[in-house]
Parts: C-alpha cells; structure tokens; sequence
C-alpha cells in the first residue's frame, strides 16, 4: 500500500506540470468508457432518469460534455460505459467483463457464468436492472448466474453506493442498470461477431441487425456459444482430504452451452416513444462433478470420456422476459411507465442417490424453481421554479415461486411489493447542485408449508414426514431518505452522499431448511429476521484535465441488523450447518482511479480498491462477514501508434493486478494469499467500404499463476482460478 501512494504522489506531481499543455486530449473516461459512443435513447432507462430533456433535430443529437453531465446528474459515484468497452474486455460472461472497474467484482462461477458485487456486497443486496426493470432470477444463490445475453447491452451505468431510494428493497449496495438503447439511424444495419477463448475451448457468434422507417424502427440479435471444461494450474486438488486427479488438468464437467435471442419493436415520435423488447435466455452448464459429494466417486459416468460434454450434475435456465417501456411529454412535465413480465425456469439434476433417510429419488431431477415475476413502474418528471426539479415514482412487483424436485431448499412463496418516492434537486448553479428524497416501501412475504416426500423417525422413533417449513406470513415497512450535493469548480468535482437504505429478508433467509450440495452445507432460516437496514456516507472526488484524471471515492457503510449466514458446529449427513442469524456489521473503504497520458501515444493508469468490514455483535463478534474481497490494484501502460500494424485506432495494453492477501476471514472459510498477474491486449479496426472490421486479443494470466480468488464459488474446495486465456474477438459492423 505504501508503494501505491508513492505512485500516487508522483503521478499528481507530473500531471500538475504537465496540466499547463494546452494540446487538446481525450480523458480517461472517453478513451476507456465512451470509444464508442452510442445514439441516447432517452426511454426504458428506468430511474433515475436525466434532468433536463434530449434535444433532437431529426438525426441530430445535441450532446454537450455528456461524460461530465452523467456524473453531475447524481450525488452517487457513477461509473458509464457503452458497448465497446464491454467487446474490448469480453472475459466470458458480462460481470467478467466489468471486473476491471473498481469496486466492481464477480464472483465466478466456473468459466461461463458469474455474479455481480459491488463493494463486496451481491445477491439481494444489489439491483441489476435491463431496460428499465429489475432483472429477477434465482440470485439468492451462489451457483445462480445472470440470464442476460451481454452482447445485446449497450450502455452500462453503474451506481456504486446505496440505490433504495429510487429502487426499493435489495437496492442497498448498488445498482448495475443495462440497456439496449441504440436506435438504428438507415433502413437495414447490424453486425456480427465471432469470439473463442483458449482455456475452455469456446467459440461463439452473436448477431444483431436493425433498420429505421420513419418514426418505426427495430432490432434482432441472438447468441450462441459452446464451452468445454476449463483448466487450472494444477494437475489434482484436495477435497474432504480424497486427493482428486485432473486429467489434462482440466475441471471435469463444467462445459456448458447458451443460445439467447431477442427483439425489439419502437416507434419515435415528436412529443411520445414506446417499445416493446422480448428475450428469451437458455443455458445449460455442468457443475464440477468431484464437488457434488462424495458418492460421485461410485458413479458409472466416465466423466473424462470427452471434455464438452455435459453430464450429471448439471443445471438448466430458461429466461423469458417481455417489457414495454414508454415516455411522453405534455409541456414542460415528462411522464414515463416501465411494464415487465419475467419467467424464470431453473433446473438443477443429479444422480439419484440415497441420502440419510431420503430413498433413492425417482429420478434425476433434484431441484426445479419456476418464478414469475410481474413489475410495473410509473414516473413523473418536472420543473417546479426556475432552478427546481421534482422526480415521484411508484414501483410494484409480484413474484411466485413454485418448487419441485427431490431435494428441498427453499419452499414456494409469493411476494409483493410497492414504493412510492419523491426526489428533488435544487439548481443553485451550473457548478453546484442539492438534491434529496424520501421513500416508503412495504413488502410481504407468503411462504407455504412443506413436508418431505419420504418418512423420517421422530424424537419417539416413530416415522413422520418431517415439515421443513411451515405457512408463514410476514410483512415488512420501511422509510428511506437521501441526500446529497454535487459541486463542480474548475477541473474539480466533489459529490457527497448520505442515505438510509433497506432490505427485506428473503424467502430463502425466512423457510430454507435443506442440503445445498452445490455449495457444500446444510442451510436452515429464520423467520425471525427484521428488515435489514443500512446507512452509508459516500463521497466522490475527482480532478480531470487533458493531461491527467484521478478520482478517490471513499465510502462507510453502518448496519444495525445484518443478516447473514452463520456456520455452526453442528453436521448433517456430513455437512456443516448454516443458520441465517443477524449483527451489527460496520464496512468501510474506497476505490481510486488515476490516468496520464505522458504522451498522445502513451498511458500511465491505476485503479485500486479496499474493503474492510466487522461484525460488531453476535457469534462472530470482531470478525469479518464471508466473501469480503482484499484489496487490489491494477497497474497498466497503453500504447496507441495511431499508425503503423496497429493503424489509427489501435492500442496495446499490458497489465499488472496485484490482490493482496485475506487474512480476515469467517470460519469455516480459509485465508486466501496475495497474487499478482499480467495480462495483455491489443485490438484495432478497419474501414472496409463504409462497414468496419473489429479485432481484439486479450492474454489473461498470461504468466499461467495458480492462485486463488477469495470470492470464487469454488474457493470453497481450493480449487484454483483458470490458467492462462487467449481471448479473440472479431466483429463485423454494416
């Protein structure tokens, strides 16, 4: 940490130097963020919307500084980027791409699917948002990736910091809002990209093409991808002290295949927009076979017999969802709906094996959820005086959630959902802007009884089917605020938050009462569980010139009544037990992004991030809560010719990530060593008759470290993160 403040204090002192050139330059975030900066489509952005209104002269858009307008739209930490940033960091699933913004994590989930963490926090403690809705899946899960086809994306805005007030419940670490914004500007355009990575063998192609007639336009895309199992660094593992043997060093049974597709229908008018997109997400990967219990030592599969395909255990999603997002104007007041329908069919299967008392189950099918979900949100946006501003929206969501399956987890519930806030801001000037809101929420939760399919002796050895949970009903309210100011001088911008947010507790934390097998334990809830709660102060500081940019965004975060799971001394069947149980919990640290452009072909850059929490109460007094990440930071060099091999356009950048060691851990988890890595890229592009040719290449771990992340699904049996990957992506535009 000493070595990157000197780093610090000597990239400040040469860019103050070199601040006195008055040779115009791109800024950090337009190189890295905005290469390509994508047509506004001001509808589906959901809330928080932009102040002020999109003036367009038929295909003229009249944009400003928008890099600078984005950050001063919000008291909260922001971070923008558009679709090219997403192709020129594909890294094989969307969070993976994202990684390299800090305080963005993913916690992997074998090669072809991960979930999203914002400052440490993720599941229900984050919103992911597409096109105006909040995109519902089974993410209370750690094996439940993201059904979302990143090729279709084409901005990303992510909010760091609590987001309640305008999101309601689960808002209360972050926001990662995706839209498919591009609106085609000819009758017929589109492109098509291939992309491989080395280390599981995957190809892929996706397509999109879309045209405009008159005030009509639309868009098609689909994906396909297919993926073998992945390899790591090492020729066995350890798991429950059996040594496991890798053939060729490879995960056995983590191949996988996608195939999404989706289209989208829109009309523009003078005063009125409004479309409607449908998608439809399948995947199907395998789960690492040596970690589905022990009993996978007897089966009769030969698991090595081919390294794409997928056998038992595995998992099935199908992701259906159908919006509608709309926004008209009447005078100077703007209102907008966000209409969404959502069905989420997961399949989990594995061999049928006896377990305790449990016979052997009929068949492979271990785990269904299928969940609806119904979401329906309204906005209204207008001027009060002349440097006042009124946002009020109301929010309601229905989920169901039915079961099915031999193995229990969760039971079926039913949720439901309301918020109604009121957000203002106040203009003082062009540099300096207040704002503040206020939101009530309420949520309830039906949860149904369930009893086990097969008998289980009672206390008095009598059989009985055992309830694993019963009819509970509970209803949760909330009062939310916000407040913050955003003030500009010179290069200079500082942005300061504080809030209250909240959370309430999930089905799965209320009526779990199982084995998880993919996660190695035995969970049990409490219905007991308060609301979780939290209050954050988050400040943002930045400098930016054609020379030099740096940001420092330091946060604190306070909850009275954090939830989380519990690891007990106690075992079943082998497996230790969990209960969801509540603590004080106080987490604070800060991310910082420094750039210098030493020259117009060379760049200097740093991001680093530190998290550091603490439980201040209950079992685990005085230590930290699992999966917190250690620090880390990123040192890179770009290189951009601007002639030559690589053309006009082209750069190369080379990486060095150093994480440091946790040390600060919840038993049962393991500490986890430092590592550094390199890592490399190259990419540039070709006119070719008024269409573009696009390539990239990317060496990740490029020195082939075995190493270990603390936040990776399969830290939890030491097994170590893929080895070197070669990534290629080829795109096509017309």
């Amino acid at each position: 940490m000493k070595f990157c403040l000197f780093i610090l204090i000597v990239i400040f002192l040469c860019g103050k130097s070199a601040a006195q050139s008055t040779e115009p330059q791109p800024t950090s975030e337009q190189y890295h963020l905005s290469r390509q900066p994508q047509q506004p489509d001001t509808i589906g952005r959901g809330i928080p919307n932009e102040d002020g209104e999109a003036i367009e002269l038929d295909e003229v858009v009249v944009r400003g500084d928008r890099i600078r307008n984005i950050q001063m739209k919000s008291a909260e930490n922001i971070v923008h980027i558009d679709k090219s940033y997403i192709e020129a960091n594909f890294s094989g699933s969307l969070m993976q791409s994202l990684e390299k913004i800090p305080g963005v994590r993913a916690m992997t989930i074998g090669s072809g699917q991960s979930k999203p963490a914002i400052r440490g926090l993720g599941f229900n403690r984050m919103i992911v948002t597409e096109n105006g809705i909040k995109h519902e899946g089974q993410q209370w899960g750690e094996d439940h990736g993201l059904e979302i086809d990143q090729f279709s994306v084409d901005e990303v805005e992510i909010i760091k910091g609590p987001g309640s007030l305008l999101y309601g419940s689960d808002a209360i670490g972050g926001v990662i809002q995706l839209r498919n914004s591009y609106i085609p500007t000819g009758k017929a355009e589109g492109n098509i990209n291939l992309y491989g990575r080395s280390n599981n063998g995957s190809m892929g192609v996706s397509g999109q093409a879309g045209g405009r007639f008159n005030k009509w336009y639309y868009k098609v895309n689909a994906t396909y991808m297919d993926y073998a199992d992945y390899k790591v660094p090492a020729d066995s593992i350890q798991y429950y002290s059996y040594h496991i043997q890798l053939k060729n060093r490879r995960l056995r049974n983590t191949a996988g295949r996608d195939r999404n597709a989706g289209a989208t229908l829109g009309f523009v008018g003078n005063s009125f927009r409004t479309r409607l997109l449908v998608s439809n997400i399948n995947a199907r990967s395998g789960f690492f076979a040596d970690a589905h219990g022990l009993e996978v030592r007897l089966s009769d599969i030969d698991y090595d017999k081919s390294s794409r395909d997928i056998d038992l255990p595995y998992h099935s999603v199908n992701h259906f969802k159908l919006v509608n997002n709309s926004a008209w104007r009447t005078g100077s007041i703007t209102w907008e709906s966000n209409i969404g329908f959502q069905k989420n069919l997961r399949k989990e299967f594995s061999e049928p094996v006896s377990h305790g008392y449990m016979p052997i189950p009929p068949n492979a099918l271990e785990r269904q959820f299928d969940k609806s979900t119904y979401t329906a949100s309204a906005l209204v946006r207008m001027p009060v005086k002349d440097r006042i501003s009124l946002q009020s929206g109301l929010s309601m969501e229905h989920q169901d959630n039915e079961r099915g399956g031999w193995g229990f987890v969760i039971p079926d519930f039913r949720t439901t959902s309301m918020g109604l806030f009121v957000y203002g801001r106040y203009h003082i000037s062009d540099n300096l802007i207040l704002s503040s809101g206020i939101r009530g929420d309420k949520v309830s939760v039906h949860i149904d009884s369930y009893r086990d399919w097969y008998e289980t002796p009672d206390e008095d050895g009598n059989p009985v089917y055992k309830e694993r949970a019963s009819d509970l009903r509970k209803t949760f309210d909330s009062f939310t605020w916000s407040a913050g100011v955003n003030y500009q001088q010179d290069k200079w911008m500082l942005k300061a938050h504080i809030g209250k947010s909240f959370r309430a507790p999930t089905p799965k934390e209320l009526g779990s009462d199982g084995v998880n097998y993919h996660i190695f334990r035995y969970e049990k809830g409490d219905k007991s569980l308060k609301a979780e709660e939290s209050y954050q102060a988050d400040l943002g500081i930045s400098r930016q010139n054609h020379m030099l940019t740096i940001r420092w965004e330091p946060f604190l975060n306070y909850f009275p009544n954090y939830i989380y799971l519990n690891p007990t001394p106690e075992y079943y069947e082998g497996l230790q037990m969990y209960h969801y149980a509540q603590a004080k919990v106080i987490r604070y640290g800060f991310e910082t992004d420094v750039e210098l452009r030493i020259t117009r072909q060379l760049t200097l850059g740093m991001q680093a991030e530190y998290l550091y929490a603490k439980q201040l109460s209950g079992d685990k007094k005085g230590y930290s809560l699992p999966f917190s990440p250690p620090w880390s930071t990123n040192f890179s060099i770009g290189y951009h010719p601007g002639k030559g091999l690589l053309g006009v356009d082209g750069d190369i950048l080379l990486e060095y990530k150093v994480t440091g060691a946790q040390n600060r851990i919840v038993p049962p988890e393991e500490k986890t060593e430092g590592y550094q890595l390199l890592n490399l890229s190259l990419g540039r592009s070709w006119p070719v008759k008024g269409n573009s040719i696009k390539l990239r290449l990317q060496a990740q771990n490029l020195l082939n470290k075995r190493y270990f992340d603390h936040t990776g699904f399969y830290r939890l049996i030491d097994v170590p993160e893929p080895g070197r990957n070669i990534s290629v992506f080829l795109g096509f535009s017309f």
